[in-house]
């Protein structure tokens, strides 16, 4: 059997064991390891299970993960979610929709300290939900809403995919942080604007909510700089060349913990869920590159990956043509697969392709740092669009009145501007690019 036909059947494979519903890290292994075997021997798969399992675990730059995990988990558990909420609601509350703006503002600024899009929309659905439910939002609105809110936790640094993507292709942490701000924020101010025509157009959706004093704007506002501190010591840190992104993630994990118990808002029990927490999220993250990095090493022994760039080196059609049909294939990849498994099951395969292709004649390191945005606001995509969108998942296994059927008509309006966003980002690399070169 050839080995491009070993390929595909390790592909199929890992579709089937995904599709009877077996963890992706194990569907991902078994095809690898199978194939692997079929195409050297037995001992060589040992020897490679050996080394290739001791050498991923040892990466110090893979570190940085369960840190910004860490990180985010003090940030929840410390009550910062609750105060970056009451800050948002108290300066745009009175606005129609106003309740749904604060919570997509309160989900960028714990992105900014959490990078999980997961942990993002969980937490802030726990202090906002309760809140819309009870001014007469609709539950379409408000899910809606939140499970779109919820993915500007990747798309705000610091971004675990983003993280991987970089460690998988060998690129700066920083710069790519700094190209994904920009797409990030917007993300964030698209939402509102999306957010407000929605409830122009249907105001029985977000009845408006009386507006609060502005003593009291000043106090909630005031009670943001937790938030405020942290990121101006990770960020300020990082790209004033103070520490590098994994001691960053290290000083920032660490401030989180010391003002949660200086605030008196993380008590023991809210440690030891902290650190449960981060390392249940981060066994899951390793044990996802283990299963990709096996399935990868069999389909580099396949010449599979080569054989793609070759024959896209063969194609007489615009270079912009190819990137858009790879990040088609993502979106469409995540409907069936999270956004970590996708990333390191393809950059691997489809990296190579992409630069091996003349873009708007950027530089190789630029062309890395682009595509990853791209793929980043993809893998965003992928969070809210069905049939997968893990936010949606989360937010209505806590709003559970809510069918979820209703969720994604509700999400629909979102994605619209989010597939806009990207043929901005695909046709405009200067808007990702511009702070990099900028800082740099």
């Amino acid at each position: 059997m050839s080995g491009a036909a070993i390929g595909l059947l390790m592909f199929g494979g890992m579709l089937l064991l995904m599709a009877v519903r077996m963890p992706i890290a194990v569907a991902m292994f078994i095809p690898g390891a199978l194939g692997y075997w079929a195409l050297t021997n037995e001992s060589a798969l040992l020897n490679h299970l050996k080394g290739a399992s001791v050498a991923r675990l040892t990466v110090y730059d893979l570190s940085v993960i369960p840190l910004f995990l860490l990180m985010g988990q003090f940030a929840t558990q410390g009550g910062l979610s609750r105060a970056l909420f009451r800050a948002a609601a108290s300066l745009v509350g009175h606005i129609r929709g106003g309740l749904g703006m604060a919570s997509i503002l309160a989900a960028g600024a714990f992105g900014a300290v959490c990078g999980s899009s997961v942990a993002t929309a969980a937490t802030i659905t726990q202090v906002a939900y309760p809140q819309m439910k009870a001014h007469g939002y609709a539950g379409r609105l408000s899910t809606a809403t939140l499970a779109t809110g919820g993915t500007l936790g990747i798309l705000i640094p610091p971004s675990v995919p983003l993280v991987v993507y970089a460690i998988l292709t060998e690129q700066n942490i920083a710069k790519l942080f700094a190209a994904a701000m920009v797409p990030g924020l917007l993300a964030m101010f698209g939402y509102i604007v999306v957010l407000a025509l929605i409830t122009r157009a249907q105001p029985e959706l977000a009845p408006s909510t009386p507006a609060v004093g502005w003593a009291e704007r000043a106090r909630a506002v005031v009670g943001i700089w937790p938030i405020v501190l942290v990121f101006l010591l990770v960020f300020g840190g990082i790209y004033g060349g103070v520490f590098s992104p994994t001691e960053g993630a290290a000083v920032g994990a660490v401030a989180t913990f010391v003002l949660g118990v200086v605030r008196r808002e993380l008590d023991w029990a809210g440690m030891q869920r902290s650190f449960l927490g981060a390392a249940e999220t981060s066994a899951m993250v390793f044990l996802i590159f283990l299963g990709a990095d096996m399935m990868n090493a069999s389909l580099a022994l396949t010449q599979l990956p080569a054989a793609l760039a070759s024959w896209v080196g063969t194609l007489h059609i615009s270079p912009l043509l190819i990137v858009g049909a790879v990040l088609a294939f993502y979106v469409l990849l995540g409907c069936v697969m999270d956004e970590l498994s996708m990333m390191l099951l393809t950059i691997p395969v489809l990296f190579p392709t992409i630069m091996g292709l003349d873009l708007w004649g950027l530089t190789p390191e630029m062309k890395a740092i682009w595509f990853g945005i791209l793929v980043l606001m993809t893998v965003g995509i992928g969070m809210t669009a069905p049939p997968v969108g893990l936010c949606v998942y989360v937010v209505n296994n806590l709003a559970r009145e809510v069918p979820m059927s209703e969720t994604y008509k509700g999400v629909l309006p979102f994605l619209a501007w989010d597939v806009l966003r990207l043929l901005l980002m695909l046709f405009f690399p200067t808007l990702s690019l511009g702070l990099v070169w900028a800082l740099y």
